[in-house]
This record gives structure tokens, C-alpha cells and sequence, in this order.
């Protein structure tokens, strides 16, 4: 009896460890096979993105998704979010959208040529007044350009989202009229930038997020929420027409995760809840 018992206790640890054993090898095997989610994620993500995006993208987070993801390769393409609603009606090949406002991707989605599903209300980001870091102009709020007799930079109003929203606070201040003259119309917001940061510009209106990434401009002000009514949204989505949705998804994915959103809000942006 006592022989049995014995034999009872080492075949009991015997299969604990077969067991425990095969399963640090299972799983090793695994992932050595590239049976990881990661692994199964392949081809070229064509990515259409509004052009205040392109620092944070180019610069940190697609490298990140590459690197997480070896064999896929992000190509994006950045410009108004109004230019690459019409760039993808016209067939641009896209696979996912990010626009600076929920009236273009609103508009594809009315059109069926945006996943509903998968679009998701992302970012929050701020408008705001700039300046050139050398100028002598006395401005320190919006309604100080009703007397402003200077060059104000800032995306057209009828494709950039940051224009639209520019006239609204111009709109709701009072002074459209008084400065609609004044106005240098730019293709986005980046073009906007550029054009203070060299001068070309007295003052402009812009994403903080852009004030952010030129040290030749500073703040004047940001857009009061009395002037500013709509929420500054970045949503994001899956297009139906994409050739890759499952690299498609494995990005949109990746972009809500805890590392891609600390990196936004390095970059300025504010997480949407």
C-alpha cells in the first residue's frame, strides 16, 4: 500500500511537470512561428490624414506601428480634411481616415464609403491666435483684429476644417465683416503656419497643437468657448473600399492604445472621452 502511494505522488508530479513543460514550449513554439496577432498582419496601410496630423505621425507613431508590426508599411498621405474627402470620392487609395473635423467623414459616411462601425471620435485639439516671435503688433485677442491692419493667415473656409472653425469664432465675435478683407486663405492649416512663421503673415489661426510645433510663432490667445461652439473632434475610421481592412484595423487599433495616446498628448492633442 505504502509502494502504491509512492508510485501515485511521482506519477502526479511527473505529469505536472509534462504539463507545465509543454506549456512553456507550446507557447514559445507559438510565438517562434509568429503565431502572435502581429504576425498575421500584412501589406501596405494607406493612410489619408489631415495635415496637423503629420508631425505626430511621421515622426513617432508610424515608425511605432511599423515597428510593432514588421511587416506592414504605413503610407500616408496628408492634407485639408476637406482635399481628402474629394481625393477619396475620386477613388483615392485609402484605407483608413482621419480628418479634422466630423463634417468630412460625416460626408463619406452619407456616401457609404466609410465603415460606420469602425469610425471612432479620437482627438480633441484647441484654436487659436498666433503671432510671429518678433512682432510689434498689439494684438491679444481675436476682436482686437476688427482694428487690425495687417495680413491674418487662415485656411479657407469652404475645405479646411480649421478654417471653418476660424470663421465661426470670427462670426460669433462679431468682426467677420471687419476682417474678411484682411484674410490670406490658405490650402490647410500647415500652409497657415508657414505663412506667420515667415512673416508672409502678421497673425493666423490655428490648431495648438501646430502653435506647438514651431518655436518662430507664439500664442496669442485661444478661441473662447462664446466664439467656438463646435468641438474641435478628430475622428477616425475604416474605409470600405480599403484592400487591406485587416492591416486597416490592426492600425486603428493600435492608435487607441495606452502608448499611442500618451504620444499624442505629448504632441498636444487631448484624448476624447
Amino acid at each position: 500500500m505504502k509502494f502504491n502511494k509512492k508510485l501515485l505522488i511521482i506519477a502526479v508530479i511527473a505529469i505536472v511537470a509534462v504539463v507545465a513543460t509543454s506549456s512553456v514550449v507550446s507557447a514559445g513554439l507559438f510565438d517562434f512561428l509568429g503565431g502572435s496577432s502581429n504576425s498575421d498582419v500584412n501589406g501596405t496601410v494607406n493612410l489619408a490624414a489631415a495635415a496637423s496630423l503629420k508631425n505626430v505621425y511621421d515622426e513617432k507613431l508610424i515608425p511605432m506601428f511599423e515597428e510593432k508590426y514588421p511587416g506592414v508599411k504605413v503610407t500616408p498621405t496628408y492634407a485639408s480634411s476637406g482635399d481628402l474627402q474629394t481625393q477619396i470620392e475620386n477613388g483615392l487609395k485609402a484605407d483608413v481616415f482621419m480628418s479634422a473635423a466630423n463634417k468630412q467623414m460625416n460626408a463619406l459616411i452619407n456616401e457609404s464609403l466609410v465603415d460606420n462601425k469602425t469610425n471612432v471620435q479620437f482627438l480633441e485639439n484647441k484654436v487659436v491666435l498666433i503671432v510671429p516671435n518678433d512682432t510689434s503688433a498689439n494684438i491679444t485677442s481675436f476682436e482686437d483684429l476688427k482694428d487690425f491692419n495687417g495680413t491674418i493667415a487662415m485656411g479657407n473656409p469652404e475645405s479646411v476644417p480649421a478654417g471653418q472653425y476660424g470663421q465661426e469664432v470670427l462670426n460669433n465675435t462679431g468682426i467677420w465683416d471687419d476682417v474678411e478683407s484682411k484674410l490670406s486663405l490658405g490650402t490647410d492649416v500647415t500652409a497657415v503656419l508657414n505663412q506667420v512663421a515667415q512673416g508672409s503673415a502678421d497673425c493666423g489661426i490655428v490648431y495648438s497643437t501646430d502653435a506647438k510645433s514651431n518655436d518662430q510663432v507664439k500664442v496669442v490667445c485661444e478661441a473662447p468657448d462664446s466664439a467656438l461652439k463646435t468641438p474641435v473632434i478628430y475622428p477616425v475610421a475604416v474605409l470600405k473600399n480599403s484592400t487591406n481592412p485587416d492591416g486597416a484595423q490592426a492600425f486603428l487599433d493600435f492608435l487607441q492604445t495606452k502608448e499611442a495616446k500618451d504620444i499624442f498628448v505629448e504632441y498636444g492633442f487631448t484624448i476624447h472621452e
